[in-house]
């Protein structure tokens, strides 16, 4: 059978969306690392996938699959696309969109200058929570990673994020470390690695390395990750501008206890047919 699929991305994380609303499909773990081979397939950061919900509450399900075949949690900048695409397929007219995702239900506001708000949730601290391997709550955690000791945040957007403050991101070791701290035993569903160089109070760059996909050009959990990271430990000050690779994330955060609030747009690229 032929599935029809969207191409987007958001700031340059990309995805192939599918609308299983309108069409019916049972998707696999190795469908999507078949296709998200950039070489031999479509070629993506993950695979997303539209479904009715389950919950009366909300109005549809979001499931999100690495390129690898790793189904996650959360996905920020997808989140993004996923509002995009829902209404331009006309699957909804509503411009407030609750969706429920493995790691929660979450609120998305479509805006009339082409932005897309996502209300994130509030992030999870505690580290069983994360989940991270830890004796008690802190700001920050020492990390044994092979002989050296690292210093990073944990933090949860549903799904979990360690956040390391670099003094220049050009030279920060994303592909050395990242690896290295996304299968450290201490995190035992594996984690998503975010550098953080602060500018000023306000503005911050970022690169991450992701779970089951490796360094992308933006992840929008990540951002939101590193956000509460810098204003849990006093380097910067609600709203944020992250600038990471593919662009510019604004990210507002209250304080422990309130939802992380993150604003960015969403493409369309292409539309196309794959053989399941």
């Amino acid at each position: 059978m032929l599935l029809r699929f969207t191409k987007m991305h958001g700031l340059g994380n990309d995805f192939m969306v599918l609308d299983l609303v309108s069409q019916h499909a049972h998707i696999q773990p190795k469908h999507a690392k078949q296709w998200g081979d950039r070489h031999t397939g479509i070629g993506f950061d993950q695979l997303l996938i539209v479904e009715a919900p389950s919950n009366p509450d909300v109005d549809f399900r979001y499931r999100i699959f690495n390129s690898d075949g790793s189904e996650v949690e959360q996905c920020g900048n997808g989140a993004r696309c996923f509002a995009r695409f829902v209404l331009d397929k006309r699957l909804t007219a509503k411009r407030q969109i609750r969706v429920e995702t493995k790691g929660g239900i979450i609120e998305l506001d479509v805006r009339n200058d082409g932005q897309i708000g996502v209300n994130m949730g509030a992030p999870r601290l505690v580290p069983a929570d994360i989940p991270f391997q830890a004796p008690a709550q802190a700001s920050s955690y020492q990390l044994d990673v092979e002989g050296a000791t690292v210093e990073l945040a944990a933090v949860s957007m549903g799904n979990p994020h360690a956040v390391i403050r670099v003094d220049d991101i050009n030279s920060a070791p994303v592909h050395e470390l990242g690896p290295k701290i996304e299968h450290h035993p201490r995190f035992p569903a594996r984690v998503n690695v975010g550098f953080l160089q602060v500018i000023d109070r306000h503005r911050a760059q970022l690169r991450v390395w992701e779970r089951g996909a490796g360094e992308t050009q933006a992840c929008g959990t990540g951002a939101c990750a590193a956000a509460v990271a810098a204003i849990s430990q006093g380097w910067m000050d609600s709203p944020l501008l992250i600038d990471l690779p593919g662009g510019r994330l604004s990210i507002e955060w209250a304080g422990p206890g309130e939802p992380v609030l993150m604003t960015g747009p969403a493409v369309r690229v292409y539309e196309g047919q794959v053989r399941l």
